[in-house]
């Protein structure tokens, strides 16, 4: 083995703050490389490893970097004193890390002998003053899973772990046409929330189709570099709010709360748990986190006849519990669905976006027809259309 890979090898064994890092596949091939005989297959696992990150080491172990959840990042979010000997450790142990990321294929050629190898590539890198920038900003850039992700949601596993969501919606609010006035409105109620100042619980809601659930996520890309991440919860997973509070509560990020097409039956347990939330109930709400939901409906429990006529002796009092839940969301905006004009300046704008060259009159006819076999107008039925003619 060449002493360089050598001396690295036992220096990342002494790794205290950022320990973990040696259990993830990348550094355990690496460090198998140094013990075993059979090194051209733990090389070969350390490349692939490499290959699975894009092909760059630099990348792949920055990365690594970024997204540890050690003592020491996480005392910094929380405000601690940090004790001088942990700081010095980073310090240490991220430049012999920057050794690591700044290896080359050429460097195992000594030890891996005549036998043909794959190559990778990387590059010089300052890790302890890049982790110190990032640290600098922790509100902005975050630490584990969400230094490196945008959007996230509950696993279905039974620890019911944060997962990030790898093939996340990228869609920008540029994007959209019509509707400017709704979307405003969110936007600005996210800056305030990024801003710390006080920022409502919204609801989005009205007729389907109509980009709801579009808004509230181009909204959450256009503040991601400001620090605001997004968590998806199903409906079905409502019981688990408590449990999300608790795990983002002391992160220095923003976080939105996401519930997509939300309603509920009268009876249903989940209610009380987002009305807790709601209403800030602190076993229930993080101080860090607000609550985006939409919904096809503007009263979000749905309510039968039999409500009206039951046979509660205070009738009135539990007509308005079910009929104030959308009440309790301090913004509520409201989606209708396009008026003729509106449709087809959205089919117009996307057919240029899209670089359809149709007729103008002939493009309106068709989008008019599209639109009457689906029995609506909406900016869905519009993107639909014209993914047809692509």
């Amino acid at each position: 083995m060449t002493k360089k890979v050598s001396n690295l090898c036992s220096r990342l064994s002494a790794l205290c703050v950022f320990r973990e890092l040696l259990n993830t596949p990348l550094l355990r091939a690496f460090a198998e490389i140094g013990k075993t005989t059979e090194r051209v297959d733990a090389y070969s696992r350390f490349v692939a490893e490499i290959y699975r990150g894009g092909g760059n080491l630099t990348d792949c172990v920055r990365k690594l970097v970024f997204e540890d959840e050690n003592v020491y990042v996480t005392s910094l979010a929380a405000g601690c004193k940090i004790d001088p000997c942990i700081v010095a450790s980073v310090t240490r142990e991220l430049n012999t890390l920057s050794e690591l990321a700044a290896l080359g294929s050429e460097d195992f050629s000594e030890l891996l002998g005549e036998i043909a190898v794959a190559g990778f590539s990387s590059k010089r890198a300052d890790l302890a003053a890049e982790y110190a920038a990032r640290a600098s900003e922790i509100h902005k850039h975050g630490y584990g899973i969400f230094a490196s992700h945008g959007m996230f949601r509950l696993s279905d596993t039974v620890e019911h772990r944060i997962e990030p969501i790898v093939s996340a919606d990228k869609t920008e609010i540029e994007a959209f046409t019509g509707y400017e006035e709704q979307r405003q409105l969110v936007i600005a109620n996210t800056q305030a929330f990024v801003d710390g100042k006080p920022a409502a619980n919204v609801l989005l809601y009205g007729d389907a189709g109509t980009g709801k659930s579009s808004t509230v996520k181009a909204v959450a890309n256009r503040f991601y570099s400001e620090g605001v991440r997004l968590i998806e919860l199903r409906k079905d997973q409502m019981s688990l709010l408590p449990f999300v509070m608790e795990k983002i509560n002391r992160n220095p990020l923003k976080f939105i709360i996401f519930i997509d097409d939300l309603s509920f039956n009268r009876n249903d347990d989940t209610f009380s748990m987002l009305k807790a939330a709601l209403e800030g109930s602190a076993s229930a709400k993080a101080s860090n986190a607000v609550i985006y939901a939409t919904s096809n409906r503007r009263h979000i429990v749905r309510e039968c006849f039999d409500d009206r006529e039951g046979s509660d002796v205070h009738r009135n009092d539990t007509m308005q519990e079910l009929l104030s839940l959308s009440a309790r969301f301090g913004l509520s905006v409201r989606f209708e669905k396009p008026n003729k004009a509106l449709y087809l300046e959205i089919v117009r704008e996307l057919a240029r976006k899209k670089g359809i060259a149709k007729e103008t009159s002939q493009l309106e006819i068709e989008a008019e027809a599209f639109a009457l076999a689906k029995g609506h107008r909406s900016p869905r039925c519009a993107e639909q259309y014209i993914n047809s003619l692509l």
